[in-house]
């Protein structure tokens, strides 16, 4: 009698013993013993339910970019890294948005304390991310950029994914020389400046400036808005000054330029008196080009998410630290439509 007990009294601690530990690995720390319900010896024992998903399967992503609204480039840009960095590809997706460098250096920071696993950097300004990035390296987060590069050490991100903006510069300048004009006087409308953007596309044309090969009527910066674009164009046919080029460094500040031009009554485009340039690849704007009102435009891809994701997930390999948007010069009197719908964005 008194072994079938103590054989009881047994095997009633080992099945107390067993939940208690379920209770630990289901949640952490175990319940208090007062709320644990009796086992129903009539059921099967369940002691936990498997997760359908977990938290640790989920990538979080932080993405520094420059606003939807800044161009139509960066609205296809921004839509391409939320449809690419989404929920339904297993991420968790954080963005900040800002055209000025501290608002950015700001948000990747804060982005760094809420614990990313990887964040991703367009950067307004080419300067001033060194201690922001070691902060993330030091965290064990890993650092892409992406549109733009910025002046740090390599060895602080994993991979740029780029556009070589000092090669869509050589390509523009080149294209403009090939019109042998018998003189170049031209306003350059500059976008953001200290952007890897402007710096690219502003170096070209300034060491035509500085060689004398051409004349700079007027050289400001309209951060990359139509409407500041305008005004300058407005200034310049005000001051009587004598141009035949505009050299505006995206799609946005050329088509502004163009809108001064046509409310002075100034012709432009393919055989007028004012050569049109412009960049991103805008269909609107590439439109303008097949139709003559424009005389070229730079391409610069906008879609770096699906190559980043895929060297995240170790679909993509590469020992380069910097991976290069093949990209080309468009001129209106050889662009097509097939080209349009090709590498034009948006609609």
């Amino acid at each position: 009698m008194m072994k079938k007990k103590f054989g009881s009294l047994v095997l009633a601690a080992t099945l107390a013993s067993s939940l208690l530990f379920a209770a630990c690995t289901n949640g952490g720390s175990p319940a208090p013993a007062t709320s644990t319900p009796a086992p129903d010896t009539s059921e099967p024992a369940v002691v936990a339910e498997p997760a359908t998903t977990t938290t640790s399967d989920v990538i979080k992503v932080g993405v520094v970019n420059n606003p939807p609204s800044e161009s139509g480039y960066r609205e296809a840009n921004v839509k391409d890294m939320e449809a690419v960095f989404s929920a339904a590809n297993g991420y968790e997706l954080k963005t900040a948005y800002s055209l000025k460098n501290d608002e950015q250096l700001q948000a990747a920071q804060g982005f760094i304390t809420e614990g990313v696993d990887y964040l991703l950097i367009s950067a307004a300004e080419t300067t001033g991310w060194d201690e922001v990035l070691k902060q993330a390296q030091e965290a064990g987060i890993k650092v892409y950029l992406f549109d733009r590069m910025i002046d740090v050490d390599e060895s602080l991100y994993e991979a740029a994914v780029v556009s070589d903006m000092s090669a869509e510069g050589d390509t523009a300048v080149q294209w403009l020389l090939s019109q042998n004009l018998d003189e170049y006087n031209v306003i350059h409308i500059q976008g953001a400046m200290g952007s890897d953007a402007q710096i690219g596309r502003t170096g070209a044309l300034q060491a035509q400036f500085d060689a004398g090969k051409m004349n700079c009527v007027v050289q400001q910066t309209a951060t990359w808005d139509e409407a500041e674009a305008k005004k300058i164009v407005e200034s310049v046919i005000n001051s009587g000054d004598k141009f035949n080029v505009i050299y505006a460094e995206n799609d946005g500040m050329a088509k502004g330029a163009v809108a001064a031009l046509d409310e002075a009554g100034i012709k432009h485009g393919v055989g007028q008196d004012v050569i049109v340039m412009g960049f991103d690849c805008n269909k609107w704007a590439l439109r303008e080009l097949k139709a003559g009102n424009w005389n070229y435009d730079g391409q610069c891809s906008p879609f770096q998410a699906q190559i980043i994701s895929d060297l995240i997930k170790g679909v993509k390999t590469t020992s380069d630290k910097k991976i290069i948007n093949e990209e080309k010069g468009f001129d209106a009197t050889t662009i097509t439509d097939s080209d349009i719908d090709t590498y034009g964005l948006g609609e």
